[in-house]
């Protein structure tokens, strides 16, 4: 296996001409934080990109950062954080998953996997943010989308198009965000001892008040004491995120608490402890336990989610806890995927999709690890797949068993 590590664009741009050439595919890595997401990719050489690394251009004034694709996210956050900004979609961080040091996905991974974190309903994901890119196709050529302020949207789509796509269409070599004021403060509150479908009611009765709610995720009996260090507990917590100004939280922070004051006991954490329980959420920190037990990303109407765990409770072994209000649900099975049970009853519920995040090497390679796409979407999927990538050289079998069929996101 040949491992190209390529530091500038220009070598990026010759190995895809390479490979092309000989049809010889090749797998597109940053530090591998999320390398064990999709399935095996069936390739002998891999473009290992974490030397095309470094921020090319930051104007905190205009809200907008560039940087090279290798450049790791923990990198960027420190330094918008020197400026009191941040990515307001707060990418979730795979690495403590797959058990590896956390900070170390890279910002062209962000928008690759199309990242987002607990704050999705209010400030959407990667591509909800992107302002352009450079990439080279599985072509052979070299293309730009978009730009670097953020009132020009020329090629815009094209930018997003990547987002999602997990390395098949295209390498990016460049990327540009926006980036936003990072909130002054924010407090969580917590209700104690709702059981999954009263905390789905009181988390759509705060997100729908005029609090303002940026985050509302339920830990169940159980998985609360796996967060912040053990510090809430066992007992069910329902969270619920205040962000901005101090008096605009503290007012806001009243009024939510008397909203909910009957739904049960509210406790408080605050400021810096509030921020790490909200990492710990975002990046699945109750079911980062060094083991290859599969754990599934589900994505279905916030008002079926209760009951989606409580049906496949009944046929499998499963753990769960909740984010987006409902509507993202980890779940950690016991031993075997549960595929077919699983998507049978996501169709039951009102639909929805699942994505495989975690398993063995070998379930990856026997189970759909994405959801299947409606054949309308999978037709529209190959067409751009044809256009940008049509030998199938970049990270072929990542998404589907055949690189005919890989797909964007």
């Amino acid at each position: 296996m040949t491992t190209f590590t390529p530091s500038t664009a220009d070598e990026v741009l010759s190995v895809v001409q390479w490979a092309l050439a000989e049809e010889a595919p090749v797998e597109i890595l940053g530090h591998g934080s999320k390398r064990g997401i999709g399935r095996p990719v069936q390739a002998e050489h891999a473009v290992d990109m974490s030397r095309l690394s470094g921020v090319t251009l930051y104007e905190p004034e205009e809200l907008v950062l560039s940087a090279r694709a290798g450049t790791p996210v923990g990198e960027i956050e420190a330094l918008l954080s020197a400026h009191g900004q941040e990515f307001a979609f707060e990418p979730m961080d795979y690495g403590p998953l797959f058990g590896t040091a956390p900070g170390r996905g890279t910002i062209g991974g962000v928008l690759a996997a199309n990242l987002s974190g607990p704050r999705r309903l209010k400030a959407g994901a990667a591509r909800d943010h992107v302002l352009g890119v450079h990439a080279v196709s599985g072509r052979g050529e070299a293309f730009k989308s978009g730009g670097r302020v953020v009132k020009n949207v020329t090629g815009y789509d094209l930018s997003k198009a990547m987002a999602g796509a997990w390395g098949t269409l295209a390498v990016v070599t460049d990327v540009t965000f926006k980036v936003l004021p990072a909130a002054e403060t924010e407090t969580t509150l917590v209700i104690r001892g709702l059981i999954d479908d009263d905390a789905i009611s009181a988390m759509a009765l705060a997100m729908g008040s005029s609090a303002e709610v940026s985050s509302a995720a339920h830990l169940p009996q159980g998985v609360a004491g796996r967060v912040l260090g053990g510090a809430l507990g066992g007992d069910p917590a329902t969270l619920l995120r205040i962000e901005g100004f101090g008096p605009s939280v503290a007012y806001r922070r009243e009024s939510l608490t008397d909203l909910l004051r009957n739904a049960g006991p509210i406790e408080r954490v605050e400021a810096e402890r509030s921020r790490r329980l909200w990492r710990d959420v975002r990046d699945c920190i109750p079911f980062a336990d060094a083991t290859e037990r599969p754990v599934w990303r589900v994505s279905v109407a916030p008002s079926e989610a209760a009951k989606l765990v409580l049906a496949l409770r009944m046929e499998a072994g499963a753990d769960a806890f909740y984010d987006w209000q409902g509507g993202l649900v980890w779940l950690r099975m016991e031993a075997d995927p549960e595929a077919e049970i699983l998507r049978r009853l996501i169709r039951r519920f009102g639909g929805g999709h699942a994505t495989l995040v975690r398993a063995a090497p070998s379930w990856r390679a026997s189970v759909p690890v994405f959801e299947p796409q409606a054949p309308a979407l999978a037709a529209l999927s190959a067409r751009l797949k044809e256009q940008f990538n049509p030998k199938g050289i970049l990270n072929p079998g990542r998404i589907t068993a055949t690189t005919a069929d890989d797909r964007t996101s």
